[in-house]
Parts: structure tokens; C-alpha cells; sequence
């Protein structure tokens, strides 16, 4: 037996055993036997519940903290998700990788935090268990899904999620551990972070070995309200956290709503304390809080003009945006930028609270839950001077502006009242309007509400509906359609507020009743809601559901789009439930507890009670609370316990409390002896089950990549420091990959993970090698497939959270019913076949019927007393026109209501409802009947049948993207031309075209035709003239006949027709980021060249007019740089329209176009780059997506000007002739040059010889003359002879001759006297 059974069977024993009124008039003696077999019944129901403790089985749940990079391994740390940047902390880890798939050279980053997983058993973290799953096979799988920013135009609007299997890690060994192997472990995933988001979130599931447990989710959000002081502590730039808690703060006060942009709020803030300056903050969804004092200056300023009846520090109205929080103390207003480096610049955060308005008396914050056009909003009503006006602010990247609204006159003023108080203020985005509930009317008693809309476009005010003075008289229906004519009460109306859901349309006034419309005119009123209450606030999960908590804290329930509203808090059901939850000792409730605020996460619904303080010092311990099913309010409660307190969320158990209020209805069916227990059944079908769900990729737009752990060689398994780097690395170069995909350049494979592998691929069996035989560097192995992006995801048995619809795309489900008993039944007419009809009936309700269309077909399986049901919708081609993928998409929905069809109602066609709703339905005319009464039992809890919500996005779907087909492009132009030149310096990124072909089959490499004034081409041999000799140069051939010079134009021009120029015939692809499709465009584009340069360093954007004289077929001034022969333009024929079948591109760069006649670079021709726009912005009707691409092309291969031709001719010629004119005059006067210097150079040196000799002669005596004289003689020749060796030898002979004849005559030896004795 399942919970919801004892639930039912006890529910029906205590009302039996309590109440006698409820037995049926009779005699005694049955009711005896009644009540003591009831009491048998009893006493075994709590025996089995024992029986059933006493199992083997512990209920286990996952458990997630943070953890910072180097404080793996440690227990009982957690830390908080602040730091954003990436960290250097893995490089030298991958340096060591050698003989793996990974490029050292490339550089691989960190995140700055590890997700700590592991299981709590029972609410306690036992490690047996935790070893004994990792033996038996189990690994965490970790789904982190990342949220669309607010801004995108700064950011790319993606739906991305990345699934990581997580690696088992050995905590640090303690003193107590004495295992061989392992005493503690856990396993870490990288936290991954994204810029543009700071929302995530983790869901964990098993990987299905091991022990079972449940699939749970958890919100990690950054927070940027935090920061490091001087001691690297980590403190609140808010205010200041307290630890020591009162339960005077929370017991006894009343419950306040929690406001903030919907899915797009990391830190969410409460206050609402009275007279303190505390607010509760958590980035978690209230997993975990803080308590927080705010340092704001409590400034009170009181006038004539702001009347206050006294000062409080109490916080009243708190708002989250994505990175700004508001607050409204007494009349004034602060907001705080948090420090958020993802986002925007780190120097948006703010310092301190700043005061807005501060000459403003305002009243009341009011919410925008949407953001839209990139920005958030928020409203602040007035009072005093200037009632009847409105403050509305604009957030952008965490800057705020107010603007007063209306701009001219007040609201009171256009309506034409003395006086009037806005009480509430609404924002449709999608209509750019203000909707207003305006009280007037202060003369008398009596008060007039009003609704009015406002533009903040056109400045349009205008009167909408007015609410009745009293309350209506329902007469016991649930319903009432507010005509005018219907009988009152006498119980006034005071509306309180009004919402707005802008996929359904419905709009909600509330206070003391509920009115409901869907076209703000004609409204229902719900008559379920009992006129003695009056509505506080509401929650709404804008997914169809909400909640609503009066005055006395009573907690109301209604499923949008049908009228009957539940009693859910105090109810017989909630009874149930917590006596229960009592007996089961959870905790999560208490006998003492007081609400603090009620809201919805995603379509679940928390409360949030209170208690009594939890934790005295350190953070307050993470709420127990399990993943909640798709319709469950969320309440923030402080149970209060006999000594202390806690504040826990908690989910309210929607279906269980609807359902235990169905069983509160039975009967006593007398069978012979005895009485029976016999319970109604009002659901009209027994089973329902959605078949045939298309994959959901296509629909949701998801992006999912994939990503292992490297695997480890340890025969143990766990993992290290290193290879959990590793795994950082790894992760942030996928993402990274992702980041980088969007280039204009489509890559030969569609696919980011491409490049990362391509040159390793070939060795991939080698690496696997080296890791079977443990040779692996670094002790790891890196799978390449391990990292991969998945396009083939599996419909699961549900509808998708939120589809997109393309122009004319459409989706189809089949639900699938099982009836109960004798559902069908035959109907014909006369002389026309029977045909079989059910009473179970679909219903299928659109909010725009306008723009898209539902068709249901139905079909009979009378054997498995079954229906099918097949339902598409599709879009209607009407209301939207074209957009960028992801940006202002129209909000719209499907909703889904099965019920029994009334006896004798036929099959019909859809019909309009109530209230101007469209119905498109198999046979019904109105949509009434199983919310809230079917449910269907799961093992966790059951689950509401019967109704479904499906959130529709019309417009361009994100994850679609133009990209320039350039190896098509090559290839075909290849094909084409016959032939193709790419430039001197190849880059394979940006592969060159050429300019023009004027070369035939001969001719020069493409790039050095610039050096010619004309380009050459020869005609094919066939077509050479005859008797004509072919003129050749260097491989060049043609004929003498086509040549002739031309002074003007170019040096050489034709005189027969050129050979087809070189056309560009540019291709482009519609790539599918999600579901990995990429095919060619097929439709109809613009293509504009908005800029260039001859270099990429001088590439500059044309302005508006220059575009329209480069690009227009309308240009008079000779400026064009490209032509096309395609004659489709616009509208204003100021571009051509070209598509993927026209004839091309020729290039023109006229006279007066940036590429005319630029000066090549070296030796080879010019080249230009030029800036393409592609944009089928206007002139494409197959799709919602306006496809803007732009890209640079290379182009080579650009002719001169006729001047510089001519110029470069001449200059060419000249340098020629002086060349030839200089060879031959130095040829010819080269022998005498040689001569004459031969001459000379005798001559110097027989000066220098004569000089030598007659110097030395001086110094010498006039007796060693004659000696000298011959070794002088010898000196020179044997000096002249080593210079000139390689003269003949007769002619050096004969120099010397004359040398010797022309010195003078030796002098006479003159012999000494002899002297005699003395």
C-alpha cells in the first residue's frame, strides 16, 4: 500500500471512529459491528506501518555543497558562489600530458569551485553507505543548466546544459581512519560557469547501479553581494549577517510575498520584520538563507505633501531583479547593484544602498515578474504631491532609471476624477502597456474601482472595465459571467490587486473575490472563493497554476483557466496530511508553526514556515527538501518546537490534500450482513498517458554537451587532484569550444567539438593503447568521445516545459485515455452508419487563437475501452515578423482539459468559450471537469491528471544561425570558373577569391597579374586566326590580331571579346546549433558590403550613404563595387534581392570605390577585404528569423587604375631601356676603361717606386752604392713580380728593362789614400 492509501483509509477511520453524525439513521447493533471492525482495521493499519518500518530499506536522498579549487577533500566545508573568474591552476598539469589528444599549446583554464556530492540515508551522512555505493557501481550524474541573461543584446540567448559524470575522491585521511583503502569519500564534478548567466541549475540522478536514489535538484547561483574583507573573510556588502536569532521575529507575524524576476534572479530577498532593518537573503531558493542586517541610513522625512503617521525600520517591499535588489523603507526607496563580472563590467556593483526618488513619497513597490527589450522593470506608486502618477524604473545591465508616468496629465486628470489612488500597477511587456487599478470616487460613502490601461508608446489612456460595487450572487454555481444583469449582494467589492499571466492572457482582479478574464473586458466571477475572505497576496507559477493567501493566512488553490477554486489551508485534507507527517516524525512540520511567505519554483509551489532558531552560530543548516512534483506551491515556514526554532521550506502537497479531500466522500453500501465502504469516483478517466511526444530538442531548443571524467589508472578508481584538474580543464575548453562556434565561417563539419580532435583522431586507437598497457602520461586517459555534444535527445513521458514555433512549424501529441466502465455508446440517423462516441471528451484552449490553430482527431480502441486523442498545433503565420534568434519572442499557450462529456451531447466543432476564449476541442463547447479531481499514483507521490499547460514562444527559435558556406563556395566556384586561385600567403580560415579572370586556360599565376597594366588572356588555339603567327611570351599564347595599344583605358585592349569574367557565387547554410542540422539557405537575402579595407588593420564601416552608392543598382556616381544580373531588388529598388539560385557576383570596384586602384604591396596584386552584411531582414517569407551574417571576404587579384598603369608603363619601360642602353655602352667601353686603368695604375706605381729609391739612396753611403743598387734592382722586380704574377712574363721582362734603363749611372768608386807611418 502506498502513503496516499493509509492516507485515504485513515482519513475514512477517523471520521467514522470522531463523528456519528455521519452514519446512516439505522439500528444500534449495525453500528457496533461498524465500529469494531473499523477498529480492527485500525489497529492492523498501524501494526503493517511498523511491519513496514521494520524493512531493509533506508530512504536516501543526494546532498550537494560547494566547494572551492584547493579544498578538495576536506569534509564538513562548504563555501559560497561568489568568485566568477576562471583560474590558471590547471596549466602545468596539462604541460605534463604528453602522448594524449590535448594540444599543449592551447590554454586550459579552471573554474574556481567543485560540486561535493554524496547521500544522506535517513537524514544522516553515513560513509558505509556511501563506500558501499561506490563498489557497486553507482555514479552521480550532474545535469548543470544554465539560464538566458536578461540583456541580449550584449549576450547570446541559449538554452545550455552540460552533464558531467562525477569522480570519486578520497577525502583527507583523519587520526580515526585505520582502512587499507578508504574511510571517507565523495565525488566532485567541476561547477562550471558561463558568461551572461548567473542563474544555474544542478539536477542529480544515478546512474541506475547500486542503491536507489531519487532524481533531486538544487539552485547554485552566484552571489554578488558578496565579497573578502582584509582577513579573507567572507561578508555581506549589503549590511551584516547575524547568527543570533529571535523567534519574536518570526512567530505570530503575518506571511509577506516574495517578489522577483521570474527564472532570472540569483539572490532572492524577504523582509517584512517588524521595526528592524532584517531581511532574509538567499541565493539557493531558500535551501539556505542569511539573516541580514541592512546599513541603510533609515532616513525619515515627513512634510505636508508625504503625511506619515510614524517612523519603522520595518522592510515592507522587497524586489529581486537579476543583479539589483529594491527595498521600501517607510516613503523611501533604495536598490543595490550586486558585483556580478559575468554580467557586466565589476564596476557596476555598488558600494552601498542608494537612495532613488528621494523628493518622491511613494507607497508601494510593485513588481514586474518579466524582464523583456533586454532590461527588468520595477513600479513605485505615489502619494502626496503627486498622486496619481507612477515612478516607472528600467534596469539594464544594473543600472536603474525612473521615469513619471503618465507624462503629461495624471491618471486622475485623463480620467476625468477629482481625486483618485492607484492601487496596483501591472506591466505587459509585450504591449509596452500599464495596467492600472485605480480607486476613485471619494464623495459619499461608496468607491469606484476602475481598470485602466496605459501605453508608454503612444501615451494612450483608456478605461477598460470598471468593477462591480458589490458582490455577486452565485446561486450555487461556481461560476458567474459578469453581464450587468446578475442579482448582488450586499457585500461590497474592494479589490486589492491585480495580475497578469502573458502566456495564458488571464488577468486576475483580487481582494474579497476573484474576477478572471482573458481580453481585460469580460470578466468571470469565481464564485468558490468565499466573499469573508480577502486575498493578501497571490502566487502564481505562470505555468497554470496558482495560489492565493488571505488575510487569515487560509491558503487557496486554482488550476488557471478553469473556475473551480480549492480550499487548501485549513482543510480536512491539510488535516490528514499533517497528522501524518506528525506521526512519520518529519522534519519538516511542526505543531507550531508560523508562515513566512508562499511562492513557486518553476511550477512548484514552497511554503516557507517558521519555527523556532535553528542553528546559533554558523550559516542555518540546509532545509531537508526533496524535488517536489510539477504542481507544488513552496511555503517558507518557522516551526516552532518546545526549546528552539527553524526555518525550512517546504513543499505543499497539492494533490495529496485535493485527493485527501475526495475520500472525506463516501457511502455505506449494505451487502447482506454487512456494510461496505464505497468512494466516488469523479475523475471520467481511469488512466491517461501522453504517446507519441516528438523528440523534444527541436521544440525546447536545449543545447546538452556531455563530458566524462578522464579515466584514472588506478585499480582503486579514485580519483586525484591532478586528474580532477584535468577534468576542470577539460570542461572549460568544451564550454569555451561552445562559446567560440559563433563565427561567420562554417566549419566542414557542424559541430563545435570539431576542431578539438580533428588531428587526433587518426590516434585514437594508439592512446587507447598506451592507457591499456598503463603507459599513459600522467597516470590518465582522455577519451575523446567523452567530450561530444548530444543532438538526439529522447522524449520523455511528459510535455516539454516550454516550446518554440518557427513560421508554420507545428507540434503533435496523442493522449491516450482509458475510461471507466461503459464509455461508449453508438448514434446514427437514418440510412447513415453508426458510429461509436465516447464520454470522455478533450478540450483544447488557445490564448491566442488568432495565431496559432489546434486540430484535435479522435480515435476509438473499443477493445482496451480507450480513446486516442491526436492534438496538433500550429502556427498560424500571422502574428510575428521577423526577429533575431531568441529575441522578442511572443508569449502565448496551450491548455489541455479532459472531461466527461454530459449524456446526449454530440460531436461538434470548437466554439468560443467563456470570456472570449477560443476552444478548439473533438465535440465540446466548454472545458470543465478534471482538474483537481484526477490524480495518478507514483511511487513518490501522485501527480494531477487532466489538465496540462504547454508555454508557446512564437518567433525566430534560439540556436539558429547564417554561416557562410565557404567550402561549398570554393568548390562550386571551382566548378564554374574551371578554375581557382588562392592567394600567396595561404590562410585556411579566410581562403582567397579572385577578382577577375582575365587569363584563359594560359596564364600567370594569379598573383603577379598585377604587374601587368592589362590582364593578358589568349583566346583558345581554335580561335586563333589564321595566318596569324601566334605572339608567345612566357606561358603566353594568342594571336597578334587581338592586341592593340590604347592610350586611354588600359595599355592594351581587346579587340575581340573577353572569356567570362570571374563570378563569386557566395552560399550560405541555416545551421541548427541544437539539433546539429545544417543545410543550405533557401531563401531570399540582401547582401550589402558595408565596409573593407586593403588590410585587415584598416578594414573601417561605411556609413549609410557610402553602402548605398557602393551596393545600390540605383548608383549614379560610378561608385559600385559589385553587380549582379539579378533583377529582383527591393521594395525600393535601392538593393538587389538574391537567393541561393541567382547567377552570381561580379566584381566591379568603379572609380569612385574605396577598392579602386590600390597599390600593390611587393610584387604582388593588390588585395582588399571586404565587410559582407547577408541579411534576409525584409524580403524573406519562410521563416520568423531575421538572419543577419557578417564577414569579411578576401579578394586578390585587383587591377590598376589606366593611370597607374600607364604610370607603372612607363616607369617599367624607362628603368628597362636604361638598363639595356647602360649594358651596351658598358660593353663596348669596357676593353679601353680596362686599358687606361692598367695604365694608370703603372704610372702611380712607378712614381712610387722612384720616390722609394731616392729616398733610400740619401740615407745610405755613397760606397755601398754599387751593391744597392742591385738588390734595389732585385727588390722592385721581386715586389712587382709578387703584384702583377699573373701578368705574361715577357711584358713584365720589358718593364723591367725600362725601369733599369731610365735609372741613372751608378757613381765612380773612389779608393781612400794610403796613408804612411807618421
Amino acid at each position: 500500500m502506498r502513503l496516499g492509501v493509509d492516507a485515504c483509509v485513515l482519513q475514512v477511520l477517523t471520521t467514522l471512529l470522531c463523528d456519528s453524525a455521519m452514519f446512516p439513521a439505522g439500528p444500534a447493533w449495525p453500528r457496533v459491528r461498524v465500529l469494531q471492525v473499523l477498529w480492527a482495521l485500525l489497529i492492523v493499519l498501524l501494526a503493517s506501518r511498523r511491519l513496514w518500518a521494520l524493512k531493509d530499506f533506508q530512504e536516501c536522498t543526494w546532498n550537494v555543497v560547494l566547494n572551492e579549487f584547493h579544498m578538495v577533500g576536506q569534509d564538513g566545508v562548504e563555501d559560497r558562489f561568489f568568485e566568477q573568474k576562471p583560474m590558471d591552476t590547471v596549466g602545468k598539469v596539462f604541460q605534463t600530458l604528453v602522448d594524449s589528444p590535448i594540444d599543449p599549446n592551447e590554454e586550459y583554464l579552471g573554474f574556481p569551485y567543485y560540486l561535493k556530492i554524496n547521500y544522506l540515508c535517513d537524514q544522516k551522512l553515513s560513509q558505509d553507505l556511501v563506500r558501499m555505493g561506490h563498489l557497486t557501481g553507482l555514479k552521480p550524474l550532474v545535469l548543470v543548466t544554465f539560464q538566458s541573461p536578461v540583456n541580449f543584446y550584449q549576450w547570446k540567448i541559449e538554452q545550455l546544459q552540460i552533464q558531467m559524470e562525477a569522480a570519486p575522491f578520497r577525502s583527507k585521511v583523519s587520526k580515526d581512519c585505520i582502512a587499507e583503502e578508504v574511510c571517507s569519500m565523495s565525488w566532485y564534478t567541476p561547477m562550471p560557469i558561463k558568461n551572461g548567466s548567473v542563474v544555474m541549475h544542478v539536477d542529480i540522478s544515478s546512474n541506475g547501479l547500486g542503491i536507489f536514489i531519487q532524481d533531486k535538484g538544487f539552485h547554485v547561483n552566484i552571489n554578488g553581494f558578496l565579497k573578502r574583507d582584509e582577513e579573507d573573510n567572507i561578508m555581506y556588502t549589503v549590511g551584516e549577517e547575524l547568527y543570533d536569532l529571535s523567534p519574536e521575529h518570526f512567530v505570530g507575524i503575518s506571511s509577506r510575498p516574495l517578489w522577483y524576476t521570474v527564472n532570472q534572479t540569483p539572490v532572492l530577498i524577504l523582509g517584512g520584520i517588524p521595526n528592524e532593518k532584517y531581511v532574509l537573503m538567499t541565493d539557493t531558493n531558500f535551501q539556505d538563507h542569511s539573516f541580514v542586517e541592512l546599513s541603510i541610513d533609515s532616513c525619515w522625512v515627513g512634510s505636508v505633501h508625504c503625511p506619515h503617521s510614524g517612523f519603522t525600520a520595518t522592510i515592507y517591499d522587497t524586489i529581486a531583479t537579476e543583479s539589483t535588489l529594491f527595498i521600501r523603507q517607510n516613503q523611501l526607496v533604495y536598490h543595490f547593484t550586486g558585483t556580478y563580472t559575468t554580467l557586466h563590467a565589476s564596476d557596476r556593483g555598488s558600494d552601498r544602498w542608494v537612495r532613488v526618488l528621494a523628493s518622491e513619497c511613494i507607497k508601494k513597490l510593485c513588481p514586474a515578474h518579466f524582464h523583456a527589450n533586454g532590461s527588468e522593470y520595477i513600479m513605485a506608486l505615489t502619494m502626496g504631491k503627486n498622486e496619481g502618477f507612477i515612478h516607472f524604473g528600467t534596469i539594464t545591465d544594473g543600472q536603474v532609471s525612473f521615469e513619471m508616468l503618465p507624462k503629461e496629465w495624471s491618471v486622475c486628470q485623463q480620467i476625468a476624477v477629482y481625486t483618485c489612488n492607484i492601487i496596483w500597477s501591472e506591466y505587459i511587456a509585450g504591449e509596452y502597456t500599464l495596467l492600472l487599478l485605480v480607486e476613485s470616487g471619494y464623495s459619499g460613502s461608496s468607491k469606484l474601482y476602475q481598470v485602466v490601461t496605459y501605453n508608454r508608446v503612444t501615451g494612450e489612456m483608456a478605461i477598460v472595465y470598471e468593477v462591480p460595487e458589490f458582490v455577486p450572487e452565485a446561486r450555487g454555481l461556481e461560476f458567474l459571467m459578469i453581464l450587468g444583469t446578475e442579482v448582488h449582494t450586499n457585500t461590497l467589492m474592494v479589490p486589492r490587486g491585480i495580475s497578469f499571466n502573458p502566456y495564458n492572457n488571464l488577468i486576475f482582479i483580487w481582494g474579497n473575490f476573484l474576477l478572471q478574464s482573458s481580453d481585460k473586458e469580460n470578466f468571470i466571477y469565481l464564485a468558490g472563493f468565499p466573499k469573508e475572505q480577502t486575498i493578501k497576496y497571490i502566487a502564481r507559477s505562470f505555468l497554470g497554476n496558482m495560489a492565493m493567501v488571505t488575510e487569515t493566512e487560509e491558503i487557496w488553490y486554482l488550476v488557471e483557466g478553469t473556475y473551480r477554486v480549492y480550499q487548501l489551508f485549513p482543510s480536512r485534507g491539510w488535516d490528514v496530511h499533517i497528522s501524518l507527517q506528525l506521526m512519520q516524525q518529519s522534519s519538516l512540520y511542526a505543531s507550531n508553526e508560523t508562515m513566512v511567505t508562499l511562492f513557486y519554483e518553476g511550477n512548484k509551489l514552497y511554503q516557507v514556515p517558521g519555527g523556532a532558531l535553528g542553528e546559533t552560530l554558523g550559516r542555518p543548516r540546509r532545509a531537508d527538501t526533496s524535488s517536489p512534483g510539477p504542481a507544488f506551491p513552496l511555503q517558507l515556514v518557522y516551526l516552532m518546537y518546545e526549546y528552539e526554532g527553524q526555518l525550512v521550506k517546504r513543499p505543499v502537497p497539492v494533490e495529496k490534500l485535493l485527493m485527501y479531500q475526495q475520500y472525506t466522500h463516501y457511502d455505506l453500501e449494505r451487502k447482506g450482513r454487512y456494510s461496505m465502504l464505497s468512494f466516488p469516483n469523479f475523475c471520467p478517466f481511469s488512466v491517461m498517458r501522453l504517446r507519441n511526444l516528438p523528440r523534444p530538442q527541436r521544440y525546447t531548443r536545449q543545447e546538452r554537451y556531455r563530458a566524462r571524467p578522464p579515466s584514472v589508472l588506478e585499480r582503486s578508481g579514485f580519483h586525484t587532484k591532478n586528474s580532477l584538474a584535468i577534468y576542470q580543464g577539460l570542461v572549460y575548453y568544451l564550454l569555451w569550444l561552445h562559446s567560440e562556434y559563433d563565427k561567420p565561417y562554417a566549419d566542414p563539419v557542424h559541430d563545435p567539438t570539431w576542431r578539438w580532435w580533428r588531428n587526433n583522431k587518426q590516434d585514437k586507437d594508439y592512446f587507447f593503447f598506451l592507457a591499456s598497457n598503463w603507459q599513459s602520461a600522467g597516470g590518465v586517459y582522455i577519451d575523446m568521445d567523452s567530450y561530444e555534444k548530444i543532438y538526439n535527445l529522447e522524449p520523455e513521458s511528459e510535455l516539454p516545459e516550454r516550446i518554440f514555433l518557427d513560421k508554420g512549424t507545428e507540434y503533435s501529441f496523442t493522449i491516450f485515455l482509458s475510461t471507466q466502465g461503459r464509455s461508449f455508446r453508438a448514434q446514427g440517423e437514418l440510412g447513415s452508419a453508426f458510429q461509436l462516441h465516447t464520454q470522455v471528451d478533450v478540450g483544447v484552449v488557445l490564448a491566442d487563437p488568432g495565431c496559432i490553430e489546434a486540430l484535435v482527431k479522435q480515435e476509438v480502441l473499443i477493445n482496451r475501452n480507450s480513446v486516442l486523442f491526436l492534438i496538433t498545433i500550429k502556427d498560424k503565420k500571422l502574428c510575428y515578423d521577423q526577429g533575431i534568434s531568441g529575441h522578442h519572442l511572443m508569449k502565448t499557450s496551450m491548455m489541455v482539459n479532459v472531461r466527461s462529456k454530459p449524456a446526449g451531447e454530440g460531436a461538434g466543432r470548437g466554439k468560443p468559450g467563456p470570456a472570449g476564449i477560443t476552444i478548439f476541442t473533438s465535440s465540446c463547447p466548454q472545458v470543465v471537469g478534471s482538474s483537481g479531481l484526477c490524480f495518478q499514483e507514483t511511487h513518490l507521490e501522485p501527480h494531477m491528471q487532466g489538465h496540462l499547460m504547454v508555454p508557446v514562444l512564437i518567433g525566430c527559435p534560439p540556436g539558429k544561425r547564417l554561416a557562410f558556406d565557404i567550402t561549398y563556395t570554393v568548390e562550386y566556384s571551382r566548378r564554374q570558373n574551371k578554375r581557382y586561385f588562392d592567394c600567396v600567403r595561404v590562410d585556411p580560415e579566410m581562403p582567397c577569391f579572385l577578382f577577375r579572370d582575365s587569363v584563359c586556360p594560359f596564364l600567370f599565376p594569379a598573383q603577379f597579374t598585377a604587374l601587368l597594366p592589362l590582364p593578358l588572356c589568349a583566346l583558345p588555339p581554335r580561335s586563333s586566326p589564321a595566318g596569324h603567327p601566334p605572339f608567345v611570351l612566357p606561358h603566353l599564347t594568342f594571336p597578334l590580331s587581338v592586341l592593340s595599344f590604347s592610350g586611354q583605358a588600359n595599355f592594351f585592349s581587346w579587340s575581340q571579346p573577353l572569356s567570362n569574367p570571374i563570378v563569386f557565387y557566395p552560399f550560405f547554410l541555416i545551421q541548427d546549433l541544437v539539433t546539429g542540422d545544417s543545410g543550405s539557405f533557401q531563401g531570399s537575402y540582401v547582401l550589402l558590403v558595408v565596409g573593407g579595407g586593403p588590410t585587415l588593420e584598416s578594414i573601417r564601416d561605411y556609413s549609410k550613404d557610402e553602402i548605398y552608392r557602393f551596393n545600390s543598382p540605383q548608383d549614379k556616381t560610378n561608385s559600385l563595387i559589385w553587380t549582379t544580373r539579378t533583377t529582383r531588388t527591393t521594395k525600393d529598388s535601392a538593393f538587389h534581392v538574391m537567393s541561393h539560385q541567382s547567377p552570381g557576383i561580379e566584381w566591379l570596384c568603379l572609380e569612385n570605390s574605396p577598392c579602386y586602384d590600390n597599390v600593390p604591396r611587393g610584387i604582388f596584386s593588390p588585395e582588399f577585404f571586404f565587410k559582407v552584411l547577408v541579411s534576409n531582414r525584409g524580403v524573406d517569407t519562410s521563416t520568423y528569423c531575421n538572419y543577419k551574417l557578417t564577414f569579411l571576404l578576401h579578394i586578390h587579384g585587383l587591377p590598376l587604375s589606366p593611370k597607374r598603369a600607364l604610370f607603372i608603363f612607363m616607369v617599367s619601360t624607362s628603368v628597362f631601356v636604361g638598363l639595356v642602353i647602360f649594358y651596351i655602352i658598358f660593353c663596348l667601353l669596357w676593353p679601353l676603361m680596362v686599358k687606361g686603368c692598367t695604365m694608370l695604375r703603372w704610372k702611380i706605381n712607378y712614381i712610387i717606386a722612384s720616390d722609394s729609391f731616392y729616398t733610400y739612396t740619401s740615407m745610405s753611403g755613397i760606397s755601398s752604392m754599387s751593391p744597392l743598387r742591385h738588390s734595389r734592382q732585385g727588390s722592385i722586380v721581386s715586389s712587382r713580380l709578387e703584384e702583377d704574377g699573373a701578368e705574361p712574363r715577357e711584358a713584365t721582362e720589358g718593364q723591367l728593362m725600362t725601369l733599369a734603363s731610365h735609372l741613372p749611372p751608378p757613381p765612380a768608386t773612389i779608393t781612400p789614400p794610403l796613408q804612411g807611418p807618421s
